[in-house]
């Protein structure tokens, strides 16, 4: 990149880190210590500054709006990451959360005083069930993982009410599964046991069949799988593990392919998770806790944890104990988080159902559309059948020309997009996985099909040097990955000097 005076790119400012440019000798906000006051704090007020760097209010606000022109945003444009699902948010979502009622609520308020929002997590609910076709909901869970949790808790209680917590203690996951549910049985106290993948990227039926028994707690998977298939084999998995005495956990990260087209219930699942930043449009994390739904079958039903919200009348009232039911216990403390359900029931009654339909047949349409345009380019696993709602590259076809997976990615910094999700699934060796999601124009999708068919055509071309020097036009160059991951600098030192190590870097 070419160097400046200023060391800014165009519109692009340049910035180093606070500490590194303000001084801690001075302050933006000047207050005289208070006078004829009683000291409360008991001798333990500060006897010198905290070291803070001083910083006026225009110097504060550019600092974080500058850093802000250095990410990537889904509202900057297509944001390619296989298997997260990083979908747009509408804006009427944003505006329903932050309500007068919604946004101000607090856990501790009288029950009498929380009537709507009890209301709307109900609502939620019965959206979730039929949609899903499951018995209950715990609505408690903060994320995807700790939705995970819930299900095999709840699996764990319902094997313990038959007398059979000690003696199931096997849980069955596929290898092509997400690295969350081994670790989720693992901290449930099951072993986990691979299942083998076939050739076309499927659960092996016969390897299953072979590691079935009466020490059995259930299956972990996920549908569609993380190779962006339908497991066509669904019901006879579930006939399976269910003959075997197990239960059905479905990994439902991926549910945003097929909502409104398919309810797991019918396919035999007995609990599966919601991530609902991915399938109902709500922020990843949203700024705090997010929100994973667990829906569960017949069978669990009565093992969901507390919190319940029950009627009584016309009052709705929240059941918060576990005694004298037979709830696992709790997840969290408090109910779960109400901006993302504010947000995901705003998303589903603005689409009903034939738009939460068409979302997941646009969804799988754009994949399709990218898998028909890519896969004359790079080698594509499972390319000759349709995928579902993400593509499924490796870098088989480019890796004997000396550009790998990573370089690929790293390219695709300087033509302004996040690179896709790299080395994920780990049964496909140098896997490129790319979701376009549903709410991806024709326009933006062919932008982004030009510029990954480019670079297949550079690779051709032999311009390796080009990748491995790659990026080239971000704030940051190339950096040492593995040093990165082995030898990470946590901890700002003043005297280290960062702003030069940042600015080498940068050259």
């Amino acid at each position: 990149m070419t160097a400046t005076v200023s060391g800014n790119h165009g519109l692009q400012q340049a910035e180093g880190l606070l500490f590194d440019f303000a001084s801690l000798k001075r302050t933006g906000v000047d207050m005289p210590a208070p006078r004829g006051r009683p000291d409360r704090l008991g001798g333990l007020g500060r006897k010198v500054a905290p070291p803070l760097p001083g910083l006026s209010e225009p110097e504060a606000v550019r600092h974080y709006v500058r850093l802000s022109q250095k990410n990537y945003a889904i509202d900057l444009g297509l944001f390619p990451l296989g298997s997260c699902t990083m979908k747009h948010n509408p804006r009427l979502n944003e505006r329903m959360a932050r309500l007068e009622g919604f946004a101000d609520l607090h856990p501790l308020q009288p029950m009498q005083t929380v009537q709507g929002a009890l209301l709307l997590m109900e609502e939620l609910s019965r959206w979730l069930m039929t949609l899903t076709g499951m018995e209950a909901v715990a609505l408690s869970p903060k994320a995807g993982a700790h939705g995970e949790l819930c299900g095999m808790l709840a699996i764990r209680a319902a094997l313990i009410a038959r007398g059979e917590g000690e003696t199931r203690k096997r849980v069955l996951v596929p290898e092509s599964a997400h690295g969350t549910n081994p670790a989720t049985a693992a901290a449930c106290g099951f072993i986990v046991d691979e299942i083998h993948a076939t050739d076309d990227g499927h659960v092996d039926i016969e390897d299953l069949k072979k590691k079935l028994g009466p020490d059995v707690a259930g299956i972990m998977l996920t549908n569609p799988n993380t190779c962006g298939l339908f497991e066509r084999d669904i019901r006879t998995i579930a006939d399976l593990i269910h003959g075997a005495g197990g239960y059905f956990y479905c990994d439902g990260a991926n549910y945003n392919a097929i909502v409104g087209r398919v309810r797991p219930g019918d396919l035999g699942v007995d609990a599966m998770h919601i991530n609902l930043h991915k399938t109902f449009s709500t922020p990843h994390g949203g700024g705090g806790p997010g929100a994973g739904p667990t829906v569960l079958s017949e069978a669990l039903a009565p093992f969901a944890p507390v919190p319940l919200i029950t009627l009584h009348g016309e009052n709705r009232e929240l059941i918060e104990h576990s005694e004298g039911t037979q709830a696992f216990g709790r997840m969290c403390a408090f109910h779960g988080q109400m901006g993302m359900f504010t947000r995901a029931l705003t998303y589903m009654m603005s689409h009903g159902s034939d738009g939460l339909r068409q979302v997941a047949e646009d969804a799988v349409l754009n994949a399709n559309y990218l898998l028909a345009r890519l896969k004359l380019h790079f080698s594509a696993p499972f390319g000759e059948r349709p995928c579902m709602h993400e593509v499924l590259l490796d870098d088989s076809s480019i890796k004997p020309k000396g550009v790998e997976t990573i370089d690929m990615a790293k390219a695709l910094l300087d033509e302004g997009y996040h690179p896709f999700t790299t080395y994920f699934p780990l049964v496909v060796h140098g896997a490129m996985l790319i979701e376009p999601t549903e709410t991806e124009p024709k326009r933006e999708l062919d932008r982004f099909a030009d510029v990954m068919i480019a670079l297949a055509e550079r690779v051709k071309a032999g311009e390796v040097e080009f990748f491995k020097q790659a990026p080239k036009l971000t704030p940051m160059r190339r950096l040492d990955d593995t040093r990165a991951a082995r030898q990470p600098k946590l901890r700002w030192r003043r005297g280290e000097n960062s702003g030069a190590a940042a600015k080498h870097a940068a050259e």
